[in-house]
Order: structure tokens, then C-alpha cells, then sequence
């Protein structure tokens, strides 16, 4: 028994000769550089009272067998997912109707209202003409549009989401027409296709996002945990344009600038707001002289943009503009700040009373100057700060500020800030109680397009809590825009670690074109050229 315990001695840092009470692990790594959030916020060592408290102060950490990060916060995402669609569920209830006792669905009673359980994917089955097998694109049908005048319409998104959604739909039916299968209407069929995808797909984001948040991969808990997930996973499409833009920023992160390009540009075939992520590459490309990285994704972006699109474009031309010719005409959306003013004032627009069919010009042209003149200031922001911002910061002012002066801020679009927001801005507290207002305002929402003829809300308690969101985005841009200047204070940035989402940014000198006019250049100061020295040491290192 001696000989066997001095066989495995080990020294001790206080006491020599000190003996292992067994033998060591033949895997002796221990991840000491990964953040612990059980003891450094606040919040989280409160919650994990519930399963024992913060982990020990001398614990092995990063050699768990199974119950990996990674895996828990899967897991986790898996729970939420899961409470999302149960918070749909009752909108795919069914209940015999007619003198028949037919199944239907049951939306008597205004429940998708009633119940929140409100989901586009469900009347799209029938709006898009999917019901009949109709390929997208393809097929048209006339649709009244007031005063006695109709009007030819096609489906109504992007690409990539009008094929998913005729796969699910030729999913849906191949299951209803399989009788050893368990049946139900084809439009609750249609749906769980459809859920069961877009899980995937949120499941694909936070395990990207969570390998981009590097040494914090536990804030992608706040992902996997959002009540905005709960919400609106399953209104509509958008867990898969926040696939591929995940999977396109970790691709950058990993420096492989080509396919970053192609999960971006098939990214902006679902939705389009990943393709705004080129925006922020771009001009931290250009302040560390990275352009040709740049170009090489963006030409992989347009590349696989136009090998998705030219086919239909070529094929179903008048389709394929339907997604371009609807946004164009559509006026402000009840979440646009143009119809917050509108509700509260009674402004009648800058376009004024429109006829039926009208494209509100100056409303697009007002919402696009404004945007412009936000991506202008972030770009300057991004080239003069004293210390050059991480990727994920500008990402996320970039998308807030698109939402912000967009005339369209679909409930769902509020998904694509999580994962930014996250890995911008890992301030729990803060980021949860954002995520908790946006949800909420689902309530009010609901109650609104009830109509208060049927006991439901006025339009000003709805866009009341529309500002509340608002002011918390722009809050959290407010923030994140102060940690740009004040780096010492981003959470993200520790001792060598520069952008753990840069890839080739990560760790880069500033090497600004020489054409670059003079205000367009970082604005030094002692701190920022000491910090600067610091980081290019520990990077040669």
C-alpha cells in the first residue's frame, strides 16, 4: 500500500512531498480560462443554488464526460423549444364542425387570439396555395384587395423559405397519405413538419453561437433559454435564416472567409437581414487591411445568392418579385416606430392616405435614408474608435438599427438580436429583462388584433409596450457602443483574448489603406496605444 501511494506522489504548491490519495487521471487538462458563471454573475450563482450551488473553487473544470457544455446547453434549448410549441399547440386543436361533425381546425372563439397561440405557419398553408400542391412561384391566384379590385399574387418569400416550405408541404402530404401512420389534418401535419424543422435549424444557432462565444460558451445558455424562443421559434420562418448566419459568422470566426460568404449569401436567400453582416465585416476588413478576405466571402455570398435565385428568377420572373413587389407596397407595420407615432398622435404618414394598392415612396425612402445614415455612423464608429470593436458588437448595431428605422418589425424578427445580442453584450440581467419585455409584448399584441368590439385592447396599449421594447434595444445599443470605447469594461475581451468572433480580425494591427482620409482613422489615446501594444504582445506570444 506505501509503495503503491508513493508511486504516485505529486509535489504540492505548499507542502513537499505531499501523496495523491489515488492515482492521478491520465487527462489532466483543466479548462481554469473558461468564464464561471456560477461565480461571476450574480444572477446565475442565484439560479444554481437550486442544483447545488456555484461549482467549487477547486474543481477540475472541462473534463466532464458526457454532460459537456456544449450538451447541457442543448439540452436546455430542447426544453425551450419545447415550451414553444406547446404555446402553439392549442392553434392546431381540432374539433368536429357542420352537420357532418367534419374535422377542422378550432379557431372559434377568436382562439388564435385568445389563446396566443398565433402562428403564420398555420393560415400560410392555405394563403400560399400549399394545400393544393402548388409549387411556389409558380403558381397565382387572384386575391381581393378592396373597392372591387383584385389582384395576382404569388408566394410571398424569399427563396430558400418558399421551397422549405413546399418540402414540408409534400412532407405533410406523403405522411397523410401513409394510413399506418398516425393522422391528423394535413394542416397540423404541415405544421409539426415544419416545427421540427425550424428546431434544427435554432438548435444549429445556438450550438454556432456557443462555439463562437468562446471561453463564455455558457452565455449561449441565454440563447438556448430566451423567452423570445418560447414565443416566436415557431411563428414563422426565421430560425432558418438565424442558422445560417450563425453558421456563417462561425465560419468567418474559423477563417475560412468562403463558406462565411456562402452560409451568409443562402442566409439572405431565407430572409435578408444576413445579409447585412457584410456590412460590419467589411469595415473592420478595411481598418486591419484584411479586405481581400472580405471579397473572397462576398463574391461566395453573391455566388451562392445568385445560385439560388437565378433558376426561379429565370423561370417564374413575376413570382420570384412577388417577395420584392410586397415589401415595397406594404405601408408601416403595427411594430414600426412610424405607426407608434401615428397611433399616439394621429399623423396620417408621410405618404398621407393611401388608395388601395399605392406604394407608400416617401415612407421607403425615409426608412432607408435613416438606416443609411445609422450604418454610417456605426462605420464610423467602427474605424475611429481607439480600439478597434469586436465583430459582434457591430453585428448587432447594425441588425438593431435596421429593426429600429425599418418600416417592418415582424414580432419574429426580434430572433435575429438574440444570438447578437449575446455575444455582443453578455450582461445577463440586462439581456434577460429585454428578452422578457419583447416577449411580452406578444400579450398586447394578441389582445390588439382582437379588436375591442370582441374585449380586446386599444392599438395605444399595444404600441405602449412596442416603445418599452424599443427604448430597451436602443438602451442596449447605447451600452455596447460605451464598451467600444471603454473596452476594459467588455466582458468578452480577456487578458490575450481579442475577438474570439474575428477570425482573421482577431489579434490584427490596425493597417488602414493609405487613402483613407485622416478623420476616418482610429482616434489614439495613451490607454488605447498601451492596451493595443499589450494584445499584439500576447498574440506573438
Amino acid at each position: 500500500m506505501a509503495e503503491n501511494a508513493d508511486a504516485h506522489a505529486v509535489p504540492d504548491a505548499g507542502e513537499a512531498g505531499s501523496v495523491s490519495p489515488a492515482p492521478l487521471a491520465e487527462d489532466r487538462r483543466s479548462a481554469d480560462w473558461r468564464d464561471l458563471p456560477g461565480r461571476t454573475d450574480p444572477l446565475t450563482a442565484s439560479l444554481s443554488s437550486v442544483i447545488g450551488g456555484p461549482v467549487g473553487r477547486h474543481a477540475v473544470v472541462g473534463r466532464s464526460r458526457f454532460f459537456t457544455p456544449m450538451r447541457a446547453i442543448l439540452l436546455l434549448a430542447i426544453v425551450f423549444l419545447a415550451l414553444g410549441w406547446f404555446s402553439k399547440a392549442p392553434c392546431i386543436q381540432q374539433a368536429p364542425f357542420g352537420e357532418n361533425g367534419t374535422l377542422a381546425l378550432d379557431w372559434s372563439g377568436s382562439r388564435q387570439y385568445v389563446a396566443m397561440c398565433y402562428s403564420d405557419t398555420v393560415p400560410l398553408y392555405g394563403a400560399e396555395r400549399l394545400n393544393e400542391g402548388a409549387f411556389p412561384y409558380k403558381k397565382s391566384w387572384e386575391e381581393d384587395i378592396g373597392n372591387g379590385l383584385t389582384q395576382t399574387r404569388y408566394m410571398e418569400y424569399p427563396v430558400i423559405t418558399g421551397l422549405y416550405q413546399y418540402v414540408s408541404m409534400t412532407v405533410a402530404k406523403a405522411w397523410d397519405a401513409t394510413p399506418w401512420l398516425p393522422q391528423a389534418l394535413q394542416v397540423v401535419i404541415y405544421f409539426n413538419v415544419v416545427a421540427f424543422g425550424l428546431t434544427l435549424a435554432w438548435l444549429v444557432t445556438v450550438w454556432a453561437s456557443a462555439l463562437l462565444a468562446g471561453r463564455r460558451i455558457w452565455d449561449a445558455a441565454m440563447i438556448a433559454a430566451s423567452p423570445l424562443v418560447i414565443v416566436h421559434v415557431f411563428t414563422n420562418f426565421d430560425a432558418l435564416s438565424t442558422a445560417f448566419a450563425a453558421g456563417g459568422l462561425l465560419a468567418w470566426a474559423r477563417k475560412r472567409p468562403v463558406l462565411a460568404g456562402i452560409l451568409l449569401g443562402l442566409g439572405g436567400a431565407t430572409k435578408l437581414y444576413p445579409l447585412l453582416l457584410f456590412g460590419p465585416l467589411l469595415v473592420l476588413c478595411l481598418r486591419t487591411g484584411k479586405i481581400r478576405d472580405w471579397s473572397v466571402a462576398a463574391l461566395a455570398g453573391l455566388g451562392a445568392w445568385l445560385t439560388v435565385n437565378l433558376p426561379i428568377a429565370l423561370l417564374f420572373p413575376s413570382g420570384w418579385a412577388e417577395f420584392f413587389r410586397l415589401n415595397s407596397e406594404r405601408g408601416a407595420d403595427p411594430d414600426s416606430i412610424y405607426n407608434v407615432i401615428s397611433s399616439f398622435t394621429g399623423w396620417a404618414g408621410f405618404d398621407g392616405v393611401l388608395s388601395v394598392g399605392q406604394t407608400p415612396s416617401v415612407l421607403n425612402a425615409v426608412s432607408l435614408l435613416l438606416f443609411a445614415v445609422l450604418c454610417v455612423g456605426i462605420g464610423y464608429i467602427a474605424l475611429t474608435a481607439p480600439t478597434r470593436p469586436r465583430l459582434m458588437q457591430l453585428c448587432f448595431l447594425v441588425v438593431a438599427g435596421f429593426l429600429l428605422t425599418n418600416k417592418v418589425w415582424s414580432p419574429q424578427f426580434s430572433l435575429w438580436l438574440v444570438p447578437l445580442a449575446v455575444l455582443a453584450f453578455p450582461h445577463r440581467r440586462i439581456l434577460l429583462a429585454w428578452m422578457t419585455i419583447d416577449a411580452l409584448v406578444w400579450v398586447p399584441r394578441m389582445f390588439y388584433y382582437l379588436g375591442v368590439s370582441n374585449k380586446g385592447l386599444p392599438e395605444q396599449w399595444f404600441t405602449a409596450t412596442v416603445v418599452v421594447r424599443d427604448v430597451a434595444v436602443i438602451v442596449i445599443c447605447a451600452l455596447i457602443i460605451r464598451q467600444i470605447y471603454r473596452p476594459d469594461e467588455d466582458l468578452t475581451r480577456y487578458g490575450f483574448i481579442d475577438d474570439p468572433s474575428g477570425g482573421v480580425l482577431d489579434q490584427a494591427p490596425d493597417a488602414q489603406p493609405r487613402w483613407l482620409p485622416t478623420w476616418l482613422r482610429p482616434r489614439r489615446t495613451a490607454g488605447a496605444d498601451s492596451a493595443d501594444s499589450a494584445s499584439e504582445t500576447a498574440g506573438q506570444r
